[in-house]
C-alpha cells in the first residue's frame, strides 16, 4: 500500500486541470468550475480556480441562467500558450468583482 502523501504526489503531478460540473435543481448540468491543480504543500494538493460559473438567475422556463467568470488568477500554462504562438488575452482571467 502507498502512503497518502504518495498518492497526493502523484495525483498533484498527473493531473493539470479538474473541470467541474454541477446538477442544478431545475436539472440542467453546467461547468461550474475550472480549477488548475498548482501543486502540494504540506503533503496536500494545492488548487486555483481559474473560471467559475456566476448564475444570474432563472429564465421564464426556470432554467438557471449565467456566465463563466474568471477568478483573478493566471494559470501556470499560460506562458506554455505563449510560446507555441496560441494568444491569450490576459483580460480573460481577470474577476469582475474586482475590477468594480
Amino acid at each position: 500500500d502507498l502512503p497518502v502523501t504518495a498518492i497526493r504526489e502523484q495525483i498533484s503531478s498527473a493531473v493539470n486541470l479538474i473541470v467541474q460540473q454541477t446538477r442544478f435543481t431545475c436539472g440542467s448540468r453546467k461547468v461550474t468550475h475550472i480549477t488548475e491543480v498548482t501543486g502540494i504543500e504540506s503533503g496536500k494538493i494545492q488548487l486555483q480556480d481559474i473560471f467559475r460559473y456566476r448564475q444570474d438567475g432563472v429564465d421564464e422556463n426556470g432554467k438557471v441562467r449565467g456566465r463563466f467568470v474568471g477568478c483573478g488568477f493566471v494559470p501556470a500554462f499560460y506562458d506554455e500558450l505563449s510560446k507555441i504562438g496560441v494568444n491569450v488575452n490576459l483580460g480573460i482571467f481577470e474577476d469582475p468583482d474586482d475590477m468594480e
